[in-house]
């Protein structure tokens, strides 16, 4: 393990909720990921003009303990496997007295920066590779989804399927060049972004449902764990539109598949699956689901689209 960030939840990390969006801890991972660049003998990943890059292929985001405006945290990494073009690299979030905050496992591939082609990483990156494997720790292991089950193909995760199931729209919009990378392209934490202000479109009446079975609760919600997959690269200008569909729910927890789509070519951007459950703002617990509650969310999220 090496370090690869530290700093804090700034307030203006900070959501509703009262503790970092989402968003935001995929921004800490991707400037992790440039210190894990320099590690491996790329120094230049980021930049302008690079002649290569790292290309985020996957996330998968374990969500373990709420991180607050002001508090520090740091962040370490290794790599779990390598291979010829691509890396799984894990990545550890802690708060400042030790304990995970948050834990990322992000499959990568080295790419042609302008295209976005595979290429073979070079002897010295290799070395490093190899020199950086370790076992991550017990205590941040997935649990609600398994980063190695196969997503579905791209050809399979389109507007059709959408339209099949009646996955119903929860946002739609146009991305930003505030949103893109050095390259141009629309960065990874804007997909997460963009899925977490459309949410509460579909999910914040039911969850206020979900609160009034306990007296006086004030109605929150939190993602426990994320997967990503990135299938195309958008860029500013381009619209998008973002369908969900129920993947599984329970007393405690539901889970959710979000789709980021483009409503031209109707093709996906992005396939996700999400974790999550509602939550007392004031005790900063889970409100368990009611039956009916259940039932509700089963009609107004369809099942029929997953990862």
């Amino acid at each position: 393990m090496i370090p690869l960030w530290s700093g804090i939840a700034n307030t203006w990390d900070c959501d509703e909720m009262g503790h970092m969006n989402v968003r935001v801890y995929v921004e800490k991972a991707m400037e992790g990921l440039g210190s894990f660049a320099g590690a491996i003998h790329m120094p230049h990943a980021f930049h302008a003009g690079a002649p290569s890059t790292l290309m985020v292929a996957e996330h998968h985001v374990r969500y373990i303990r709420e991180a607050h405006a002001g508090h520090p945290l740091t962040m370490s990494g290794c790599v779990v496997e390598w291979d010829e073009t691509s890396a799984l690299i894990y990545q550890d979030m802690r708060h400042g007295d030790g304990r995970p905050a948050a834990a990322f496992r992000t499959r990568v591939i080295h790419v042609e920066a302008k295209t976005g082609k595979p290429f073979p990483w070079s002897t010295c990156s290799r070395a490093q590779l190899e020199a950086l494997i370790d076992t991550p720790p017990d205590d941040t292991k997935p649990r609600g989804l398994d980063p190695s089950s196969a997503p579905i193909p791209s050809n399979m995760a389109t507007l059709d399927q959408v339209r099949k199931c009646g996955a119903p729209e929860i946002g739609r919009g146009l991305f930003q060049p505030r949103e893109t990378d050095i390259f141009g392209r629309v960065a990874a934490p804007w997909f997460l972004g963009r899925i977490s202000d459309s949410v509460p479109s579909l999910m914040h009446d039911w969850r206020t449902k979900v609160a009034s079975s306990q007296t006086g609760a004030r109605m929150g919600g939190a993602v426990l764990e994320y997967r990503l997959v990135y299938r195309k690269w958008p860029r500013a200008g381009d619209r998008y539109v973002i369908h969900s569909s129920l993947a599984d729910v329970s007393e405690k927890t539901h889970s959710l598949a979000h789709w980021i789509l483009n409503p031209d070519t109707g093709e996906a951007f992005a396939t996700t699956q999400a974790v999550a459950v509602t939550f007392d703002l004031d005790k900063r617990k889970v409100i368990p689901t009611p039956k009916e509650q259940i039932d509700e969310l089963e009609k107004i999220a369809p099942r029929g689209l997953r990862l």
